[in-house]
């Protein structure tokens, strides 16, 4: 059985802040028999369109306070393409224009067990429209990749710089006096997108939802992959096989490490790469998100001058 279901009972979501470890996850799930996987369609970039835009934490008399997107702000207004008000002309057509796409591509992977029912894992980078996407595919099951939002911002820093892997996908190398607005920015949507995840996450029931932190998937990633193949109904006989083949030690030093899609998978780095500065900019941001994600805050002390 080939087909996304008519509520999404074959589909299941990788939502999370993207260099959160989502692509190391789904090529591991993509080694399981029956899985088709959609790697980045983006859909919540679409869906979901930044309000204010990133120019404002660089541009603006001060950065600003909140970060939204178009399809909370515009709801109301009845000219917006995805109002509220006409909600029933658009829901159906949008569910099905999602799962023809998918399945499209599902004709495009070969079938390693033709009469098996195929397993959709999408991994989507823009999950700040996790909540919509949930609710348009009500039976869809949900894994929540979390990781610590101080390594997420280190590791995009590294991706915004000369002759990085992020570069022909968009990004620019910064200057030094942008790594401030920056870091605020990359901050914010971290915070959002945690938040907006959680929102999706706890639309579900227990056996349609699994929460995984990067940093257990790292230190014990076949036990937290055979999680995630209950959680998604697939057959865990070969688990240990997939988490050695694809351990970070396995990727060829040429290929990983600064610079490289594949950096580092040492929690805590951002430590050593964030100035004092820096990371004091990025924890008033993120603290409170910190803490209700489970982080302890270790933010750096200010500084004291001595009294003579």
């Amino acid at each position: 059985m080939r087909g996304l279901g008519e509520n999404g009972e074959r589909l299941s979501w990788i939502f999370g802040s993207s260099r959160s470890g989502s692509t190391w996850l789904l090529r591991m799930l993509s080694d399981f028999d029956c899985v088709v996987p959609i790697d980045d369609p983006h859909l919540g970039h679409h869906l979901g369109v930044w309000r204010p835009i990133p120019l404002a934490w660089a541009a603006a008399e001060q950065p600003p306070e909140e970060l939204n997107t178009l399809l909370e702000l515009k709801a109301a207004e009845p000219g917006y393409f995805f109002a509220e008000r006409y909600r029933e002309s658009w829901w159906e057509p949008l569910r099905a224009l999602i799962r023809s796409r998918f399945e499209a591509q599902a004709e495009d992977v070969p079938a390693r067990r033709p009469q098996a029912t195929t397993s959709y894992v999408v991994k989507e980078p823009g999950s700040h429209a996790a909540p919509l996407l949930a609710e348009l595919f009500p039976e869809s099951k949900l894994i929540f990749l979390l990781r610590d939002g101080r390594d997420v911002v280190d590791s995009w820093l590294d991706g915004y710089r000369h002759g990085s892997w992020a570069i022909p996908g968009g990004a620019f190398p910064v200057s030094s006096e942008g790594r401030l607005p920056l870091i605020r920015w990359l901050s914010a949507v971290w915070v959002y997108r945690s938040r907006a995840v959680r929102k999706a996450f706890e639309t579900r029931p227990p056996s349609g939802r699994l929460l995984v932190r990067y940093e257990v998937l790292r230190e014990r990633t076949a036990e937290t992959l055979a999680g995630v193949c209950g959680t998604l109904g697939l057959e865990q006989g070969q688990v240990q096989e997939v988490a050695d083949r694809h351990r970070f030690e396995c990727v060829p030093p040429e290929v990983r490490g600064s610079r490289h899609a594949v950096r580092t998978a040492r929690p805590g780095s951002w430590r050593e790469n964030l100035t004092r500065g820096e990371q004091e900019a990025m924890h008033e941001v993120l603290g409170p998100a910190l803490a209700e994600c489970g982080y302890e805050s270790d933010r750096p002390q200010p500084v004291v001058a001595a009294v003579s």
